[in-house]
């Protein structure tokens, strides 16, 4: 989710459900809900790719802009970052994420948009077209010239690790076979010295300065030497934090989001909801002083059921109270 310099929430809906419509704007003040940017951009056609066609993640900067992470797949087109201007009402910018930048089994899932170093960092599940994680990676795209660079594919941080999504005591599988996704939740910190990120079937986050991760003279094998244990977790989606760095993440498998204290690492149960189902992207808006989080009922899917779409409207968002305020742009 993320939010116009007026606090109206814009929010995608979830790709793995086809809808009609990929992003929506929901006024605040009106209390209504429309296409955003608007209808045109959410409506696929033959003669171009200015429409969205995939989104899952997306971010708000401090310029009013929403960044839509847009993967592409569902209508065979490059991947793509759409930048859409709430103050002038217009287009941005369009970022593509060239072949050299994606695997096959690319899912480019969520992103962290750093205004400071100018860049955009974007964890990417590795599990499109059939994918097994295998190829999970960061992406960094950068702000002024559009080059892109491809970081940690198949790495320890990134890779899932073999820790199944069990709700209600049944394993997330297709076919048979258990769905473990790689890099999945990402954030930065409040001056943007450190991305947290952290594969969705693991048991940690992981971290590693800003600085390192866009230093291109280390191979590798060296910068993997610099990313850091941060904590343990529970399998978990959207990453956010606040500004003492306490992190909140939602948790798959309870219905609930859990913080990781900066005081200590220690991870915590901090709000359930038993209608939170299969809890998403987590945001903080700084126009009320909330964060939302997403039920996007993922598990109930038909794919995961023997073909039956056990999910059933209405597609909850929540919204808590952070124990301190919580950082905005990321």
């Amino acid at each position: 989710m993320a939010y116009t310099s007026q606090g109206d929430l814009v929010y995608s809906n979830h790709p793995f459900f086809n809808p009609d419509i990929r992003v929506v704007k929901y006024d605040a003040k009106a209390k209504t809900s429309s296409p955003f940017p608007n209808l045109e951009w959410n409506t696929p056609r033959d003669t171009d790719d200015h429409y969205l066609s995939n989104v899952l993640g997306i971010r708000n900067d401090a310029n009013g802009i929403i960044w839509m992470l847009d993967m592409g797949q569902r209508n065979a087109i490059t991947p793509k970052i759409v930048g859409w201007n709430t103050r002038t009402d217009k287009l941005e910018r369009i970022y593509y994420l060239p072949q050299t930048a994606v695997a096959t089994t690319s899912q480019p899932n969520d992103m962290v948009v750093d205004t400071k170093h100018g860049v955009f960092i974007i964890a990417d599940e590795g599990i499109g077209n059939g994918g097994d994680g295998n190829k999970a990676a960061l992406i960094v795209v950068d702000m002024k010239t559009g080059a892109t660079r491809r970081l940690l594919e198949g790495t320890r941080t990134t890779l899932p690790e073999n820790t199944p999504t069990v709700i209600n005591g049944k394993p997330l599988a297709i076919n048979g076979k258990n769905l473990l996704v790689g890099a999945d939740g990402i954030t930065a910190d409040a001056g943007f010295e450190w991305l947290y990120y952290a594969p969705l079937n693991g048991s940690k986050i992981y971290r590693v300065k800003i600085d390192d991760i866009l230093n291109e003279t280390f191979l590798q094998a060296e910068l993997d030497k610099r990313v850091e244990t941060y904590s343990a977790k529970p399998n978990n989606g959207g990453l956010s934090i606040d500004a003492e760095g306490n992190i909140y993440l939602t948790a798959l498998e309870t219905n609930s989001i859990d913080v990781v204290l900066a005081k200590d690492r220690s991870v915590h149960r901090f709000v359930i909801d038993n209608n939170m189902l299969w809890p998403d992207g987590v945001s903080y808006n700084a126009a009320d002083g909330y964060m939302y989080v997403s039920a996007a009922q993922v598990h109930l899917g038909e794919v995961f059921n023997n073909g039956q779409n056990k999910a059933t409207a209405p597609f909850y968002i929540f919204r808590f109270k952070p124990l301190v305020a919580g950082v905005p742009f990321r």
